[in-house]
């Protein structure tokens, strides 16, 4: 609860960040870290890693991903400064604030979790985590972040989207990035609250599978289903 309690007062701003895979989720996550003020160093794809102390330059990385579909290695003959390692497990070994593992599921094991931890990283996520590599993050106060509660921003946009077309209304990125970031927080403290009441305080994996149950079990109450 402390550690949560610590997060919740912490920006991006000035914080150093590995993002792993260099696909949509990995690419778009870059994006919003930079935008909100973290500096990305390095990013990865199935055959490797970059590290760019600098900062990863996102029209460069988006330009050979999204235009030339081209491997990661290449940014790294094209931005000095820049290094390519081959195999991308080692990436959890660049020392950075927090960890966006974006990449695939199961992709850091213990190994990978305890080298953030051994580096001061403060912040993870779920479903790329092995069960061992969770043990490691929650035993050590990182933030935990279930995935049916992080993924549940891409739903959420697309119940946005579905919204526009029925009442017939365009908005904003502005204006979508507002609602996402409301239904987001509500989510946020759903899970919270939930841990709370549970006994577990700052568990976000129990409070998630509670409140989901909860809110599921009401609604088949209120319909007399149960």
């Amino acid at each position: 609860a402390e550690a949560l309690k610590h997060l919740r007062n912490t920006s991006y701003e000035g914080k150093t960040v590995v993002v792993s895979g260099s696909g949509n989720v990995a690419q778009y996550c870059a994006q919003k870290v930079t935008a909100l003020g973290g500096k990305v160093v390095a990013m990865s794809d199935s055959q490797g890693y970059i590290y760019d102390p600098n900062g990863v330059n996102l029209d460069i990385l988006f330009d050979i991903k999204q235009r030339r579909r081209a491997r990661i290695s290449v940014y790294a003959e094209e931005v000095p400064g820049s290094e390519y390692h081959a195999g991308c497990k080692n990436i959890w070994n660049v020392k950075c604030d927090i960890a966006h593992p974006c990449a695939s599921q199961n992709e850091m094991d213990a190994a990978g979790a305890q080298a953030l931890v051994d580096n001061g990283c403060m912040a993870g996520a779920n479903m790329p985590l092995t069960p061992e590599a969770i043990e490691i993050v929650k035993s050590n106060g990182l933030l935990y972040s279930p995935g049916k509660a992080s993924n549940a921003g891409g739903v959420a946009t697309s119940g946005l989207e579905m919204s526009q077309n029925s009442i017939r209304m365009s908005w904003s990125f502005e204006e979508v990035d507002e609602k996402l970031q409301g239904i987001m927080k509500n989510i946020y403290k759903a899970c919270y609250d939930a841990s709370v009441e549970c006994g577990k305080p700052g568990d976000l994996m129990i409070g998630a599978n509670v409140a989901g149950f909860l809110k599921v079990a009401e609604a088949m109450m209120a319909q007399g289903n149960v």
